[in-house]
């Protein structure tokens, strides 16, 4: 590790409180995410995590070695809900192809949506359907070790087999029963008990197994493939709020209990839930937005958004705070991002990434704190700090986030704008009030919007300038 990195500090859903992040191998540092199910194109919701992982991944990389980071993040490609919209939307070819078709697009979709995020490929990004054999022994193991159990058809997990079940959640065996519908004559020893495999009918999906012919149960999925690519035990898992029960909390009762290990993983973590102008995401209510839609349609304020400005609206609220995606936030994240990239094109020497950024992120992936910095970053560079620009290229470069991306929709010569409003301001000095008026009237007939601001630092009179809309 690098002298000049300061230590990683996460916080822990399985112990509620922020942890020094020690891996167990410095060498080979170890995390999975939970990726898409892929049956529709992924939302705003997913993108969340998929933006903040890939912010931790690229820290990790960072401060252990871009070859001693392995990330993987699934992609689940046989479940209930893809058959369902197979049929739905090819009805004349056998449900098998169907499913081939659905899942192969979406699962192309989401690759696209989540580069135009910025965000680096993981390490390995396995499928469901490339690891039934695991699933199957890892099973085999389950009911061996009288931690499950067969009964009508499928294979069930005996919770009660479990003392500890339901650390993660908080959630205890009684509460678990509380919520649970007991049907008369149930195959199950418990109400809580969850399928690890279920029977698969003649034309469904379906492998040959110990217990007939069938397919997974969701939560075995990633408790198999996390086991194949980074052990039995490793260093971090995360996902949504949303997995923390029942997912998470099954996959640990079956990898646990197959491997007879205390821990699946050392550190759980999850970020907050994503809202829609202030509402629940939902197609009821009418809100519910693709990263498709963001990206290509004009669903949302009435235009397409570039994905790095996505990204930096996702990022501006701490990944374990809710945060309200609105069109407002989009609006803000462009404005400072193309504050950002107007000094970063000035560049001219490759250096290190600011060190208070890194501090900032090793506490727990504090971007808010982070976003103060690049903006005294930038206030240096726009007050002749020669290597200001630098820096604030090189931490953009490290964030994920470009250097002038939106400067490129359409050029403009920035140093006539500049040299305009320096005039402004002399002007403005000179209370000549008139030809401070013509020269701002001049540059908003040019689509030049702008703004005077103070700056907190000198208490002068600063300018900031954007395209008008």
């Amino acid at each position: 590790m690098p002298a000049s990195t300061p230590d990683i500090q996460l916080y822990n859903t399985l112990s509620r409180s922020k942890e020094a992040f020690a891996p167990l191998d410095p060498g080979n540092v170890r995390m999975y995410v939970c990726g898409p199910t892929v049956y529709d194109f992924a939302h705003i919701g997913n993108a969340r995590p998929v933006i903040v992982f890939d912010l931790l991944f690229r820290l990790l990389r960072h401060v252990y070695g871009a070859g001693h980071v392995t990330y993987v993040r699934n992609i689940t490609d046989v479940d209930d809900k893809i058959n369902a919209r197979a049929a739905r939307d090819f009805p004349g070819l056998p449900l098998n192809d169907a499913i081939r078709r659905v899942t192969e697009a979406t699962a192309a979709q989401f690759q696209g949506d989540v580069a135009a995020l910025g965000c680096l490929p993981p390490s390995v990004e396995p499928r469901a359907t490339e690891h039934i054999g695991g699933m199957i022994a890892l099973i085999a193991e389950l009911v061996e070790k009288g931690h499950a159990y067969a009964a009508n058809g499928e294979v069930l997990f005996r919770v009660d087999s479990m003392p500890d079940y339901g650390r993660l959640s908080g959630r205890n065996l009684e509460d678990n029963l509380a919520g649970a519908r007991v049907e008369v004559d149930s195959h199950k020893e418990n109400p809580a008990d969850f399928v690890l495999w279920k029977g698969s009918d003649a034309g469904e999906p379906g492998w040959d197994s110990p217990w007939g012919y069938g397919r997974p149960g969701w939560h075995i999925e990633c408790s198999a493939m996390s086991a194949a690519y980074l052990g039995e035990v490793f260093d971090i898992h995360g996902g949504g709020l949303d997995l923390i029960f029942p997912h998470h909390e099954n996959e640990i009762a079956q990898s646990r209990c197959a491997h007879g290990t205390a821990v699946m993983a050392n550190i759980w973590m999850h970020n907050g839930f994503v809202q829609v102008e202030g509402r629940k995401m939902s197609k009821s209510e009418g809100n519910f937005i693709t990263i498709h839609d963001l990206l290509a349609t004009e669903t949302f304020g009435g235009r397409t958004w570039p994905g790095e400005v996505l990204r930096l609206a996702m990022l501006m609220t701490h990944y374990r705070e809710p945060i309200d995606f609105s069109v407002r936030r989009l609006e803000e994240a462009e404005a400072k991002l193309r504050d950002w990239q107007r000094v970063a094109e000035r560049s001219t020497a490759e250096v290190a990434p600011d060190a208070s950024v890194l501090k900032a992120l090793s506490d727990d992936l504090g971007f808010p704190r982070a976003l103060a910095t690049l903006d005294v970053i930038a206030r240096k560079a726009n007050r002749g700090t020669e290597t200001a620009a630098d820096c604030l290229a090189a931490t953009l470069d490290f964030l994920g986030l470009p250097r002038r991306s939106l400067l490129e929709a359409g050029e403009v010569d920035t140093a006539a704008i500049e040299a305009k409003i320096e005039a402004r301001l002399k002007a403005l000095a000179a209370k000549d009030f008139a030809t401070a008026d013509t020269l701002r009237a001049d540059l908003l007939a040019e689509g030049i919007q702008l703004m005077d601001v103070k700056d907190p630092e000198t208490g002068q009179r600063r300018t900031k300038w954007e395209r008008a809309r």
